[in-house]
């Protein structure tokens, strides 16, 4: 789909700070769990098509983390349904304790991988001498370090933010306010850049901070926002 919004020629140069989402931005979060379910599912037995399985996991666990996202389920409730609805779906028994199972084993597995976007090295590289870098996640604390340092991120960043910390998620606007104090920024020096439209970019617009989108799967929408489909593109204009 093409993007309906078309950039127009723009610098963030004067920028100091930049705000990285990291899951389906900068660490391939559908990659690594394909490998992570790959593992699991050899090591118990299952024989199940991996495919199948990611082709109704992926969209179902998009729709259980915008319900944790909104506060509408739990942290277990996420974990433990967005498995239940893929074996509902495709018509698998399974006991209760074994999703319990393999939800903890997935993620015990899951930032055991270290598939990034393409480009994201090179364009950390690039920005690490001129910007101050920092992460804003709704992820887990304790999973997000364990992504960060498998895939060989964590020096790349000045503050790591998560939800945990703030005690709320985006796109509230509290957990950007709690991370611009924890990195001494201000909104004007301050640049967002993630995926998810209402969490990354207007959950930082009506914080104050101006938002780039990593629209890496051309999603269409008409709201005016200067977005990327490649990370590398952040060179010309960072």
């Amino acid at each position: 789909m093409k993007f309906a919004f078309q950039n127009k020629m723009k610098s963030f140069h004067h920028k100091k700070h930049i705000f990285f989402d990291l899951d389906h931005t900068l660490w391939d979060f559908d990659k690594n769990s394909e490998f992570a379910f790959d593992t699991i599912f050899k090591q118990q037995g299952f024989d199940i098509e991996l495919s199948d399985f990611l082709n109704i996991y992926i969209p179902r666990n998009q729709h259980y983390w915008k319900l944790y996202q909104d506060n509408q389920i739990t942290h277990d409730d996420l974990r433990y349904y967005r498995l239940k609805d893929v074996f509902d779906a495709l018509q698998i028994e399974i006991s209760e304790s074994m999703i319990h199972l393999l939800s903890d084993e997935y993620i015990k597995y899951l930032p055991e991988y270290n598939h990034l976007f393409d480009g994201a090295l090179e364009m950390l590289d690039y920005l690490k001498p001129k910007y101050q870098l920092h992460i804003i996640t709704n992820g887990f604390a304790s999973v997000q370090t364990k992504k960060m340092k498998n895939s060989n991120i964590d020096h790349y960043f000045e503050t790591i933010t998560n939800s945990e910390m703030a005690g709320v998620k985006k796109p509230h606007k509290k957990i950007f306010d709690f991370a611009l104090s924890l990195s001494n920024a201000s909104k004007e020096e301050s640049l967002m850049i993630g995926d998810s439209y209402e969490a990354d970019i207007l959950g930082a617009q009506n914080a104050g901070i101006e938002a780039i989108f990593f629209n890496e799967q051309n999603i269409q929408t008409d709201m005016p926002v200067f977005q990327v489909n490649h990370l590398l593109e952040l060179k010309k204009i960072l």
